[in-house]
């Protein structure tokens, strides 16, 4: 078999190179070698902290780069993280860094300790798909920026929003200002924003998340008219643990969960269950869903996060709806990241429609 060959486009090839102006142009280390403020650099003798060319300011502590869902920055960032020649570097997507900071925060007793924890001894910091759509949030994102920036560690973020965007509801916005403020102070802001939605090749294979299917149930309603696969699924619902007590109905066989979308997105249920649920269960069906404009924000909001979840976790995710991903995220508003949600959907393998008959 041929070794996949990817090739950058122009847009893409520029935010490479401002990611590589990171590195020491000879060694291909982190330019600024390491923080000896926090301890002795994993490079030996401390050098400046960022190479002074191609414009970039020598104070500067990484990058923030924002664009549209499918322009190739988790891709980006990914080349750049793994050309960094040192062990000393994490990357994590920023609902599963989250989850983690939470159960930290609650072990340790304390925010600095728990970030301290996680991030250990890395000099480069990467986060996938960062954002702030809730004032609690914001508070652990501010105090996580000011432990990354007063450690002097290298930070590369991604994001489909600019950093103006952030925590965009007007009700709590201002509070978050003085963050955006040390954001623009620390970070150069990059766009990849190209025209191309690359998600949209559609090229497909068939293991992780694209493994799963996009099955058109047209006519079907929730409780009502299903698909011939979901009605042959004669299993017992059973009541799926999440922790401190509380429970969720799915359909359970070995490694596979099946939910309805009323028993999971209706139900005070967050991305940390989701996440806890992925170490046990690796393929994922979610069952009549409805177009969105028709359920409450939070509903949708639900189904964001477990997009991104399984997203990240590369898991085969199967979904039955009534109408397209575009079609289906249409006309909510206000709910973030729903668009990049629709591109992801829009990237399974669509099945049709299926054959229908009353339940």
């Amino acid at each position: 078999m041929k070794p996949h060959i990817v090739v950058l486009d122009p847009a893409q090839q520029t935010v490479l190179h401002a990611l590589e102006s990171l590195l020491d142009p000879v060694a291909g280390h982190l330019a600024h070698g390491g923080h000896p403020a926090r301890r002795t650099g994993p490079f030996g003798i401390p050098l400046p902290r960022f190479a002074e060319r191609g414009g970039r300011r020598a104070d500067r502590a990484g990058i923030y780069l924002h664009g549209r869902p499918g322009r190739g920055k988790t891709m980006v960032m990914d080349r750049f993280f793994g050309a960094v020649e040192t062990q000393h570097k994490r990357r994590f997507h920023f609902h599963t860094f989250f989850a983690a900071l939470h159960a930290a925060t609650h072990t340790l007793g304390s925010i600095e300790r728990a970030i301290d924890e996680l991030l250990g001894d890395a000099d480069l910091v990467c986060f996938d798909e960062f954002h702030v759509t809730d004032i609690g949030d914001a508070m652990l994102v501010a105090r996580l920026l000011d432990a990354l920036f007063a450690d002097r560690r290298t930070l590369v973020v991604t994001s489909n929003y600019r950093p103006a965007d952030l925590l965009p509801n007007p009700l709590f916005h201002d509070h978050f200002l003085p963050s955006i403020e040390q954001i623009l102070a620390n970070l150069d802001v990059v766009t990849l924003d190209g025209p191309l939605d690359y998600r949209t090749l559609a090229t497909h294979r068939d293991t992780g998340f694209l493994a799963g299917r996009y099955v058109l149930t047209t006519g079907a309603e929730p409780g009502g008219i299903r698909t011939a696969e979901a009605c042959a699924d004669a299993r017992p619902t059973v009541e799926v643990p999440l922790g401190h007590g509380r429970t969720v109905r799915a359909h359970t066989a070995a490694d596979a969960i099946t939910f309805d979308f009323h028993a999971l997105c209706a139900a005070p249920t967050s991305a940390a269950d989701y996440l806890r649920l992925t170490q046990r269960y690796r393929h994922w069906t979610l069952r009549a869903v409805p177009p969105l404009r028709e359920v409450p924000p939070d509903w949708s909001m639900r189904l964001v996060n477990l997009v991104d979840v399984l997203y990240d976790a590369d898991l085969p995710f199967t979904v039955h709806a009534p109408e397209r991903s575009h079609d289906l995220t249409s006309g909510v508003p206000a709910i973030p990241d729903l668009a990049r949600t629709a591109s992801r959907l829009g990237e399974l393998p669509l099945t049709g429609v299926s054959n229908v008959r009353t339940a």
